[in-house]
Protein backbone atom coordinates (compact mmCIF):
# COMPACT_ATOMS: atom_id res chain seq x y z
CA UNK A 1 0.00 0.00 0.00
CA UNK A 2 1.36 3.57 -1.29
CA UNK A 3 1.99 6.09 1.57
CA UNK A 4 2.24 9.76 1.48
CA UNK A 5 4.71 10.63 3.62
CA UNK A 6 5.33 14.33 2.65
CA UNK A 7 2.46 15.58 4.20
CA UNK A 8 3.27 16.13 8.18
CA UNK A 9 0.05 14.40 10.46
CA UNK A 10 -1.30 18.35 11.32
CA UNK A 11 -1.25 18.86 7.38
CA UNK A 12 -4.12 15.86 7.39
CA UNK A 13 -6.07 17.19 9.82
CA UNK A 14 -6.31 20.74 8.72
CA UNK A 15 -7.22 19.80 5.07
CA UNK A 16 -9.53 17.74 5.62
CA UNK A 17 -11.59 19.82 8.38
CA UNK A 18 -10.97 22.92 6.25
CA UNK A 19 -12.88 21.41 3.28
CA UNK A 20 -15.66 20.43 5.89
CA UNK A 21 -15.81 23.77 7.40
CA UNK A 22 -16.34 25.67 3.60
CA UNK A 23 -19.09 23.06 3.12
CA UNK A 24 -20.85 23.68 6.38
CA UNK A 25 -20.20 27.75 5.42
CA UNK A 26 -22.55 26.95 2.35
CA UNK A 27 -24.87 25.68 5.02
CA UNK A 28 -23.99 22.04 2.99
CA UNK A 29 -23.48 19.27 5.87
CA UNK A 30 -21.43 17.27 3.23
CA UNK A 31 -22.07 14.08 5.37
CA UNK A 32 -25.69 14.01 3.76
CA UNK A 33 -24.69 13.24 0.67
CA UNK A 34 -24.79 12.16 -1.93
CA UNK A 35 -27.49 9.19 -2.02
CA UNK A 36 -26.29 6.31 -4.61
CA UNK A 37 -29.24 5.76 -6.69
CA UNK A 38 -27.98 4.12 -10.03
CA UNK A 39 -25.26 1.66 -9.01
CA UNK A 40 -26.35 -2.17 -8.08
CA UNK A 41 -24.45 -2.02 -5.07
CA UNK A 42 -27.49 -0.12 -3.23
CA UNK A 43 -29.67 2.75 -3.95
CA UNK A 44 -28.06 4.35 -1.08
CA UNK A 45 -24.24 2.93 0.73
CA UNK A 46 -21.25 3.95 2.74
CA UNK A 47 -18.27 4.20 0.31
CA UNK A 48 -17.04 0.84 -0.28
CA UNK A 49 -13.30 -0.80 -0.74
CA UNK A 50 -12.47 -3.10 -3.59
CA UNK A 51 -13.62 -6.16 -1.80
CA UNK A 52 -17.16 -4.34 -0.87
CA UNK A 53 -16.06 -3.57 3.05
CA UNK A 54 -17.51 -0.53 4.08
CA UNK A 55 -15.27 2.94 4.60
CA UNK A 56 -15.54 4.48 8.35
CA UNK A 57 -15.01 7.46 10.35
CA UNK A 58 -13.74 10.46 8.59
CA UNK A 59 -12.75 8.32 5.58
CA UNK A 60 -16.67 8.19 4.81
CA UNK A 61 -17.54 12.16 4.62
CA UNK A 62 -13.73 12.52 2.52
CA UNK A 63 -15.15 10.03 -0.06
CA UNK A 64 -18.96 11.16 -0.14
CA UNK A 65 -17.89 14.79 -0.03
CA UNK A 66 -15.77 13.45 -3.62
CA UNK A 67 -18.13 11.63 -4.91
CA UNK A 68 -20.80 15.07 -4.72
CA UNK A 69 -18.47 17.17 -6.04
CA UNK A 70 -17.39 15.03 -9.78
CA UNK A 71 -20.79 13.32 -10.13
CA UNK A 72 -19.19 9.76 -9.48
CA UNK A 73 -22.12 6.82 -9.31
CA UNK A 74 -20.01 3.81 -8.66
CA UNK A 75 -19.70 3.50 -4.54
CA UNK A 76 -16.34 1.57 -4.88
CA UNK A 77 -12.82 3.04 -4.50
CA UNK A 78 -9.64 1.12 -5.05
CA UNK A 79 -5.63 1.77 -5.08
CA UNK A 80 -4.34 2.10 -8.09
CA UNK A 81 -2.21 -1.32 -7.63
CA UNK A 82 -5.55 -2.46 -6.64
CA UNK A 83 -7.14 -1.56 -10.47
CA UNK A 84 -4.35 -2.97 -12.05
CA UNK A 85 -4.60 -6.80 -10.35
CA UNK A 86 -8.24 -6.84 -10.87
CA UNK A 87 -7.56 -6.40 -14.33
CA UNK A 88 -8.12 -2.55 -15.19
CA UNK A 89 -6.22 0.73 -14.83
CA UNK A 90 -7.15 3.96 -13.98
CA UNK A 91 -7.94 6.24 -16.48
CA UNK A 92 -4.79 8.67 -17.86
CA UNK A 93 -5.05 12.42 -16.35
CA UNK A 94 -7.37 11.34 -13.20
CA UNK A 95 -6.98 12.78 -9.99
CA UNK A 96 -7.08 10.23 -6.76
CA UNK A 97 -8.72 11.16 -3.27
CA UNK A 98 -6.76 10.64 -0.02
CA UNK A 99 -8.11 8.73 2.57
CA UNK A 100 -6.33 7.87 6.23
CA UNK A 101 -5.71 4.99 8.26
CA UNK A 102 -4.13 4.80 11.53
CA UNK A 103 -0.99 3.08 12.56
CA UNK A 104 1.41 3.54 15.64
CA UNK A 105 5.23 3.61 16.01
CA UNK A 106 7.29 3.00 18.85
CA UNK A 107 8.95 5.93 20.35
CA UNK A 108 12.06 5.42 23.54
CA UNK A 109 11.46 7.77 26.21
CA UNK A 110 13.13 8.35 29.82
CA UNK A 111 10.55 8.08 32.45
CA UNK A 112 10.85 10.07 35.58
CA UNK A 113 13.06 7.19 37.04
CA UNK A 114 15.36 7.83 34.36
CA UNK A 115 14.77 4.19 32.69
CA UNK A 116 14.12 4.17 28.80
CA UNK A 117 10.65 2.94 28.36
CA UNK A 118 9.03 2.21 25.10
CA UNK A 119 5.85 4.29 23.99
CA UNK A 120 3.23 3.40 21.11
CA UNK A 121 2.27 6.32 19.34
CA UNK A 122 -0.86 6.29 17.44
CA UNK A 123 -0.86 8.71 14.13
CA UNK A 124 -2.55 8.85 10.79
CA UNK A 125 -0.92 7.53 7.24
CA UNK A 126 -2.70 8.43 4.20
CA UNK A 127 -2.92 6.72 0.55
CA UNK A 128 -4.65 7.15 -2.53
CA UNK A 129 -8.13 5.71 -3.66
CA UNK A 130 -9.75 6.58 -7.33
CA UNK A 131 -13.36 5.71 -7.63
CA UNK A 132 -13.87 2.60 -10.54
CA UNK A 133 -15.51 5.41 -12.49
CA UNK A 134 -12.27 6.75 -12.79
CA UNK A 135 -11.16 3.34 -13.78
CA UNK A 136 -10.92 0.78 -17.00
CA UNK A 137 -11.09 -2.59 -17.38
CA UNK A 138 -12.29 -3.78 -13.58
CA UNK A 139 -14.88 -6.69 -13.58
CA UNK A 140 -18.47 -5.48 -14.62
CA UNK A 141 -20.01 -5.46 -11.22
CA UNK A 142 -18.20 -2.32 -10.61
CA UNK A 143 -19.97 -0.34 -13.27
CA UNK A 144 -23.30 -2.12 -12.92
CA UNK A 145 -26.70 0.00 -12.45
CA UNK A 146 -29.17 -0.78 -10.89
CA UNK A 147 -33.00 -1.34 -12.32
CA UNK A 148 -35.00 1.27 -10.95
CA UNK A 149 -36.63 0.67 -7.70
CA UNK A 150 -40.31 -0.59 -7.77
CA UNK A 151 -40.66 -0.78 -3.90
CA UNK A 152 -42.94 1.97 -3.14
CA UNK A 153 -41.10 3.31 0.24
CA UNK A 154 -43.93 3.72 3.34
CA UNK A 155 -43.16 1.88 6.23
CA UNK A 156 -39.68 0.68 6.49
CA UNK A 157 -39.74 -3.26 7.49
CA UNK A 158 -36.11 -3.71 7.64
CA UNK A 159 -35.13 -0.32 9.45
CA UNK A 160 -38.06 -0.67 12.23
CA UNK A 161 -36.30 -4.02 12.69
CA UNK A 162 -33.38 -3.14 13.30
CA UNK A 163 -34.13 -0.38 15.85
CA UNK A 164 -36.21 -2.82 17.53
CA UNK A 165 -33.50 -5.33 18.22
CA UNK A 166 -31.64 -2.73 20.04
CA UNK A 167 -33.57 -3.24 22.88
CA UNK A 168 -34.34 0.64 23.42
CA UNK A 169 -36.78 1.93 25.54
CA UNK A 170 -38.64 3.66 22.88
CA UNK A 171 -41.21 5.82 23.67
CA UNK A 172 -43.88 7.49 21.29
CA UNK A 173 -45.95 10.77 21.92
CA UNK A 174 -45.25 14.32 22.22
CA UNK A 175 -44.02 16.32 19.37
CA UNK A 176 -40.24 16.49 20.12
CA UNK A 177 -37.64 13.73 19.52
CA UNK A 178 -34.89 13.19 21.97
CA UNK A 179 -33.33 11.17 24.62
CA UNK A 180 -33.23 11.53 28.04
CA UNK A 181 -30.14 10.26 30.10
CA UNK A 182 -31.16 9.56 33.62
CA UNK A 183 -34.27 7.87 33.12
CA UNK A 184 -32.33 6.18 29.83
CA UNK A 185 -35.41 6.24 26.93
CA UNK A 186 -36.23 7.77 23.57
CA UNK A 187 -38.93 9.73 22.48
CA UNK A 188 -40.22 10.36 19.22
CA UNK A 189 -43.37 11.82 18.37
CA UNK A 190 -45.81 9.50 16.33
CA UNK A 191 -45.08 7.90 13.24
CA UNK A 192 -48.04 9.75 11.23
CA UNK A 193 -46.76 13.42 12.06
CA UNK A 194 -43.56 12.86 9.98
CA UNK A 195 -43.03 13.87 6.71
CA UNK A 196 -42.19 10.04 5.57
CA UNK A 197 -41.14 7.06 6.74
CA UNK A 198 -37.30 7.80 5.41
CA UNK A 199 -37.16 10.65 8.25
CA UNK A 200 -38.83 9.11 10.98
CA UNK A 201 -36.13 5.83 10.13
CA UNK A 202 -33.48 8.94 10.31
CA UNK A 203 -34.51 10.92 13.32
CA UNK A 204 -34.43 7.35 15.43
CA UNK A 205 -31.04 6.76 14.02
CA UNK A 206 -30.22 10.01 15.58
CA UNK A 207 -31.35 9.32 18.93
CA UNK A 208 -30.73 5.82 19.37
CA UNK A 209 -26.70 7.52 19.02
CA UNK A 210 -27.40 9.29 21.84
CA UNK A 211 -28.92 6.49 23.33
CA UNK A 212 -25.30 4.75 22.77
CA UNK A 213 -23.82 7.21 24.89
CA UNK A 214 -24.79 6.04 28.55
CA UNK A 215 -22.69 5.25 30.94
CA UNK A 216 -23.76 1.31 31.08
CA UNK A 217 -23.20 1.26 26.97
CA UNK A 218 -20.29 3.26 25.47
CA UNK A 219 -20.17 5.67 27.94
CA UNK A 220 -19.56 8.73 25.66
CA UNK A 221 -18.95 11.84 26.96
CA UNK A 222 -17.19 15.53 26.09
CA UNK A 223 -17.82 17.13 29.08
CA UNK A 224 -21.69 19.24 28.29
CA UNK A 225 -22.50 21.68 31.15
CA UNK A 226 -25.17 23.56 29.43
CA UNK A 227 -27.38 23.59 25.81
CA UNK A 228 -25.36 24.56 23.29
CA UNK A 229 -22.09 24.39 25.00
CA UNK A 230 -18.59 22.81 23.16
CA UNK A 231 -19.34 19.40 24.23
CA UNK A 232 -22.83 19.48 23.23
CA UNK A 233 -22.00 20.48 20.00
CA UNK A 234 -19.82 17.67 19.92
CA UNK A 235 -22.44 15.30 20.66
CA UNK A 236 -24.67 16.52 17.89
CA UNK A 237 -22.15 15.92 15.43
CA UNK A 238 -21.61 12.57 16.52
CA UNK A 239 -25.02 11.77 16.40
CA UNK A 240 -25.80 13.12 12.85
CA UNK A 241 -22.29 11.50 11.70
CA UNK A 242 -23.96 8.44 12.82
CA UNK A 243 -27.54 8.58 12.03
CA UNK A 244 -26.17 9.25 8.14
CA UNK A 245 -24.04 6.31 8.03
CA UNK A 246 -26.86 4.34 9.71
CA UNK A 247 -29.14 5.30 7.03
CA UNK A 248 -26.55 4.48 4.23
CA UNK A 249 -26.33 1.09 5.97
CA UNK A 250 -29.74 0.49 5.79
CA UNK A 251 -30.37 2.04 2.17
CA UNK A 252 -32.70 4.90 3.32
CA UNK A 253 -32.06 8.27 2.18
CA UNK A 254 -31.27 10.51 5.99
CA UNK A 255 -33.68 13.68 6.48
CA UNK A 256 -32.56 16.81 6.49
CA UNK A 257 -34.18 18.15 9.81
CA UNK A 258 -34.78 22.19 9.83
CA UNK A 259 -34.23 21.90 13.46
CA UNK A 260 -30.49 20.97 13.27
CA UNK A 261 -29.54 23.46 10.86
CA UNK A 262 -29.47 26.03 13.70
CA UNK A 263 -26.29 23.50 14.95
CA UNK A 264 -24.48 24.39 12.43
CA UNK A 265 -22.59 27.82 13.89
CA UNK A 266 -21.62 25.98 16.80
CA UNK A 267 -20.09 22.79 14.74
CA UNK A 268 -18.38 25.89 12.98
CA UNK A 269 -16.82 27.29 15.92
CA UNK A 270 -16.07 23.74 17.41
CA UNK A 271 -13.87 22.90 13.71
CA UNK A 272 -12.02 25.65 13.73
CA UNK A 273 -11.19 25.87 17.28
CA UNK A 274 -10.12 22.07 16.87
CA UNK A 275 -8.73 20.95 13.64
CA UNK A 276 -9.21 17.13 15.09
CA UNK A 277 -13.12 18.04 16.02
CA UNK A 278 -14.10 16.22 13.58
CA UNK A 279 -12.22 13.29 13.06
CA UNK A 280 -12.76 12.55 16.68
CA UNK A 281 -16.50 12.62 15.99
CA UNK A 282 -16.48 10.40 12.92
CA UNK A 283 -14.63 7.98 14.99
CA UNK A 284 -16.88 8.01 17.92
CA UNK A 285 -19.85 8.00 15.41
CA UNK A 286 -18.15 4.95 13.87
CA UNK A 287 -18.08 3.35 17.54
CA UNK A 288 -21.95 4.21 17.72
CA UNK A 289 -22.89 2.37 14.95
CA UNK A 290 -21.02 -0.76 15.28
CA UNK A 291 -22.55 -0.82 18.59
CA UNK A 292 -26.01 -0.71 16.95
CA UNK A 293 -24.79 -3.21 14.34
CA UNK A 294 -23.69 -5.83 17.05
CA UNK A 295 -26.94 -5.82 18.97
CA UNK A 296 -28.43 -7.44 15.98
CA UNK A 297 -29.41 -11.19 15.77
CA UNK A 298 -26.58 -13.20 14.73
CA UNK A 299 -24.22 -9.95 15.21
CA UNK A 300 -20.11 -11.20 16.01
CA UNK A 301 -19.37 -10.32 19.22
Amino acid sequence: MATTTTTTRSDIYTRVTSRIVEELERGVRPWMKPWNAEHAAGRITRPLRHNGQAYRGINVIQLWMTAETAGFISPFWLTFQQARELGGHVKKGEHGTPVVYASTFKKKEENEEGEEVEQEVAFLKEYTVFCADQCEGLPPHFYQLAEQPKEKLERIEHAEAFFANTKADIRTGGNRAYYAMEPDYVQMPPFETFRNAESHAATLAHELTHWTRHPSRLNREFGRKRFGDEGYAMEELVAELASAFICADLAITPEVREDHASYIANWLAVLKDDKRAVFTAASHASKAVDYLHNLQPGAIE
